[in-house]
C-alpha cells in the first residue's frame, strides 16, 4: 500500500517534518507501506502559479498525482494565526475535489504552545470532512514542550494504528464518485412500493 505524507513545514530542520516522519514510521510498524513525502515548501512557487494560470507545474502535478493515488494520507501543518498555514490550504485548494473521497487521512499539527491544539478540530478535521476523506479519530498535535515529553509517542502510535487499520480495511474498496450516483425520482420509488 502507498502512504503519502504531506508536510507543510517551512524551516530546515522542521518540527512539522519531524512529526510527519514519526507518524509515517509508526504506520510502517503497523502495516507494510511504501512512503512518499510531499514537502510543500518545495512546491510553493508552482502552487502559486497554478492559481494564476490554472496548470500545475511538473513537480506539483507529480505531488497531486501521488496524493490522489495514495491508499492513505498523513497531513501535517504548522499552526499560523490559530489555523493551518496558507501554503497547506493552498495545496489542498488546487487538489481535485474528488481526490480524497473515502481516503483514510491522519491529521497532525505543530505549534509553539499547547493552546493551539484545537486547530485539529476547528480547522483540519472540517477541511478533510469537506473533501469527504475518512479522518482517523485521533489527531496528533505537538507543541514545543511535547518533544521528548511523555505522551506524544503514545498519541503517535494510537493515530498510526487507526490509520493503518483504515488503510488495511478500505484498500479494496473504491468509493463511488459523485458523478456515478444516479438520483431515483421519488415517484419511481413509490411505484416500486405499490407494485409489491
Amino acid at each position: 500500500m502507498k502512504l503519502v505524507v504531506v508536510s507543510a513545514g517551512l524551516s530546515v530542520p522542521s518540527s512539522t517534518r519531524l512529526l510527519a516522519d514519526r507518524l509515517a514510521a509508526a504506520v510502517g510498524r503497523e502495516t507494510d507501506v511504501q512512503v512518499e513525502v510531499v514537502e510543500l515548501r518545495d512546491l510553493a512557487v508552482e502552487i502559486a502559479h497554478n492559481f494564476t494560470n490554472g496548470f500545475p507545474g511538473r513537480k506539483l502535478a507529480a505531488a497531486l498525482e501521488a496524493v490522489t493515488e495514495a491508499d492513505g494520507l498523513i497531513a501535517v501543518t504548522p499552526v499560523f494565526t490559530a489555523s493551518y498555514s496558507g501554503l497547506f490550504k493552498s495545496f489542498f485548494d488546487v487538489l481535485d475535489k474528488e481526490a480524497l473521497v473515502g481516503k483514510p487521512v491522519l491529521v497532525a499539527a505543530t505549534g509553539g504552545t499547547a493552546r493551539h491544539s484545537l486547530v485539529l478540530e476547528h480547522a483540519l478535521r472540517p477541511l478533510f470532512a469537506y473533501l469527504r476523506a475518512v479522518v482517523v479519530p485521533t489527531g496528533v498535535y505537538a507543541a514545543s514542550e511535547d518533544w521528548g515529553a511523555e505522551g506524544l509517542e503514545d498519541r503517535i502510535d494510537r493515530a498510526a494504528g487507526e490509520l493503518a487499520g483504515l488503510m488495511t480495511g478500505l484498500s479494496g474498496i473504491k468509493p463511488q464518485r459523485s458523478d456515478d450516483l444516479r438520483v431515483i425520482p421519488f415517484a419511481e420509488q413509490l411505484a416500486k412500493l405499490s407494485a409489491s
